[in-house]
């Protein structure tokens, strides 16, 4: 095919596509067979005009979600006759000046977040409400460009650092970034605001996608206990329960006692269902109240954590287990190579915030070994498509016998 028929074939495609009806399989199909294309085509300016861009892109979102920018031109444009919103409108609403929300606007036009109208006058666009004050998105631009002021400060890390990994989680690249001596988590704690946007990131519905554990491993074979008040399953840091409650509710009727544990200030609030979830305030680097359980599982709980302390975190279940006891971990394994960008950027943003990393099925069982565990088996989900990044797999792991 000639690039002008190449050219006019994809022009078509996109004047006449309806993104909310093709399957989402489909969709990532679609999206990396158009990345690899301009990959094939771009020239080494290209890729840094591109990367030049991209940072501005994400801070002018911010700043329109600060702002509540988005939540007035909602309901402006839904005010409007026409659905056009004036700029002077936006500033009676928000409070800003006039002409900085004009280049503002203008910004997010070019990335068809809104459409300018007219001079001065803008029109909503479906992706407009994707970033209203109670929008997961807009939690996790609010995130992720926080995460950008700690990755402007690497090269100086570096610098002064040396050049090689961090492997303690109180002396890493966010300390240094953010001048304290705080971890990220205890940082996050007197930040009400990055807090919440770091909660709603964590536990948004794009981040689950794929099969949950449960339906992959052999529950009704592998836990089971003969006594109904025995711990069967002890979900450590488990957040607001969402695992918990919902391996409760596919096995309402399987004996033994579910333990929810996080933090005090985690659990709060969280709701027990019927039969009861039992919830603990709880810091996994403390002993492990439960004992004997028939299982500990940790999900996404390791890969915050550099080996130093992640070697504490498995002592402290190690200690609490029976020869009969297993440990189960939720974890993304990364690949040797050939790694996606999804997968790399996750790595990065586990070294920079906590001087953690992603771990490969290597480095799993390395560490599995030295803090005193035998992986077992790894269990995968059915889905053969589905992108390692974004799919966890189950390590189980018994005591070294």
């Amino acid at each position: 095919m000639s690039l002008s028929r190449l050219i006019e074939s994809i022009n078509t495609a996109a004047a006449n596509t309806n993104s909310n009806k093709v399957d989402d399989n489909v969709r990532k199909e679609l999206l990396q067979a158009c990345e690899t294309l301009r990959s094939a085509y771009e020239t080494p300016l290209d890729i840094v005009t591109r990367l030049y861009y991209s940072s501005p892109q994400a801070i002018v979102l911010r700043l329109g979600i600060d702002l509540k920018l988005f939540d007035a031109v909602v309901k402006l444009s839904d005010e409007s006759t026409n659905g056009e919103v004036k700029v002077q409108q936006l500033a009676d609403e928000t409070g800003a000046e006039p002409l900085l929300l004009a280049r503002i606007m203008k910004f997010l036009a070019t990335m068809r977040i809104v459409r300018e109208a007219s001079k001065d006058s803008f029109i909503s666009t479906p992706s407009t409400a994707a970033f209203v004050s109670n929008s997961p998105l807009a939690a996790v631009v609010i995130h992720g460009t926080h995460f950008l002021t700690i990755l402007s400060k690497l090269p100086e890390f570096y610098a002064q650092k040396g050049w090689k990994s961090p492997d303690d989680a109180d002396d890493g690249p966010f300390q240094f970034a953010m001048g304290t001596q705080s971890h990220y988590f205890d940082f996050l704690s007197s930040e009400p605001y990055y807090q919440k946007a770091f909660n709603t990131t964590m536990t948004a519905p794009f981040r689950r996608k794929g099969q949950s554990w449960f339906s992959f491993f052999p529950v009704k074979e592998k836990l089971r206990v003969e006594d109904s008040t025995a711990p069967l399953l002890v979900d450590i840091g488990g957040g607001k329960g969402e695992d918990t409650l919902a391996f409760r509710d596919k096995f309402p009727h399987l004996p033994g006692k579910i333990i929810l544990q996080d933090l005090p200030a985690v659990v709060e609030g969280v709701q027990d269902t019927t039969p009861p979830v039992e919830v603990q305030g709880y810091n996994f680097f403390d002993k492990q109240p439960v004992k004997g359980a028939k299982a500990y599982y940790l999900r996404t709980v390791l890969h915050n954590w550099p080996d130093m302390q992640a070697l504490q975190i498995l002592a402290r279940v190690r200690e609490a287990m029976t020869p009969d006891s297993l440990l189960l971990i939720n974890e993304v394994l990364v690949p040797e190579t050939n790694r996606s960008l999804c997968s790399v950027v996750a790595d990065l943003a586990m070294m920079t915030s906590y001087a953690a990393l992603e771990r490969t099925q290597a480095q799993f069982k390395a560490l599995l070994s030295e803090a005193g565990f035998e992986l077992v088996n790894i269990w995968r989900p059915e889905e053969a498509k589905v992108e390692s990044s974004q799919q966890a797999v189950l390590l189980e792991a018994r005591l070294k016998r």
